[in-house]
């Protein structure tokens, strides 16, 4: 039996003959998430994309699924029992990681200051800067986008530590990887603490007001994995209080922010609408669908796929 391989990636002139010359047997249908049938769903025994979760259950044939995005918490009861399931991490992480180095600079240069001055037509000196040279990056979550991040922060004269829950080896961008129950440890030698985690019921909380508290006074504080990660509450008490230089947020609890949520009106936080990655950069788009096309090549050959989602 042929594979059918509904394929609702983003693609553009040529990929789809990419995918075929990959598996020239197979059944290729391309489809819009928003428009793909009950009866492409039931037929599909290989699905690349983002389908909405609610209708996975329909999928009655299906084999393997990858999705497109790194974070896969959506899909946590939503899929046929027994079946592959393999995520697309990786593929926006030069995406996430100059979001994260842009949010960190603003803070550093009083961005978000300077830009409320200008709209109120304000010529102000807004005083001292910072920056990272000497400094150290401490990223909770040493995964691909904290690499990545990682890395820029070490071309800027940073030395960087990454935290993982296991500790295999050296990972490219850090100076030194540690383990995740050291973060007490590392929190107050940091200049610069960046979050890179994913929701779990270990992670969720994991940044709370204790932690906060061991940070250094004038440390700044990068958001970018998942916004259950951090504790809100207690951040805006400990920067309102004079604590941190500065924080950057691209993703909150909830999503979207509630108008009236405490952060909007912190001095020196930047917030943004959960930007970071996305299809908003053709690298990770293009990304996105050559890891797809590799694992299609490893499936067809029998091979172990690449981001087994356990």
């Amino acid at each position: 039996m042929s594979e059918y391989i509904l394929n609702l990636l983003p693609l553009h002139e040529g990929e789809r003959e990419e995918f075929e010359a990959i598996a020239p047997d197979a059944v290729h249908v391309c489809a819009r998430s928003s428009t793909v049938t009950p009866e492409q769903l039931a037929a599909a025994t290989i699905i690349f994309g983002w389908p909405r979760p609610e209708v996975m259950k329909g999928a009655v044939s299906l084999k393997w699924f990858q999705t497109m995005w790194a974070g896969t918490d959506e899909y946590t009861n939503m899929l046929p029992e027994g079946i592959l399931f393999t995520s697309s991490s990786g593929s926006n992480s030069r995406s996430v990681a100059e979001h994260m180095l842009t949010g960190l600079m603003a803070v550093c240069r009083r961005l978000p200051a300077y830009l409320n001055s200008q709209r109120s037509h304000v010529w102000q000196d807004e005083g001292t800067m910072k920056t990272i040279l000497g400094g150290t990056v401490l990223v909770v979550g040493a995964g691909n986008v904290g690499s990545a991040f990682a890395g820029l922060c070490q071309g800027l004269g940073a030395e960087t530590i990454g935290l993982k829950r296991t500790v295999t080896g050296p990972v490219e961008g850090f100076s030194q990887v540690c383990a995740m129950d050291e973060l007490d440890t590392l929190l107050p030698q940091a200049d610069v603490v960046a979050l890179t985690l994913p929701h779990s019921p270990q992670t969720a909380g994991l940044m709370n007001a204790g932690r906060i508290a061991r940070m250094k006074d004038d440390a700044v504080l990068i958001s970018a994995g998942r916004g259950s990660v951090l504790d809100q509450d207690a951040l805006v008490k400990a920067m309102q209080g004079g604590k941190l230089w500065g924080a950057a947020l691209d993703v909150t609890d909830p999503e979207p922010l509630p108008p009236d949520s405490p952060l909007w009106d912190v001095p020196n936080l930047l917030l943004t609408p959960h930007v970071a990655g996305g299809m908003r950069l053709e690298i990770t788009r293009r990304k996105c669908v050559e890891m797809a096309q590799e694992n299609l090549r490893r499936y067809l050959a029998g091979e172990k796929l690449d981001n087994i989602v356990k």
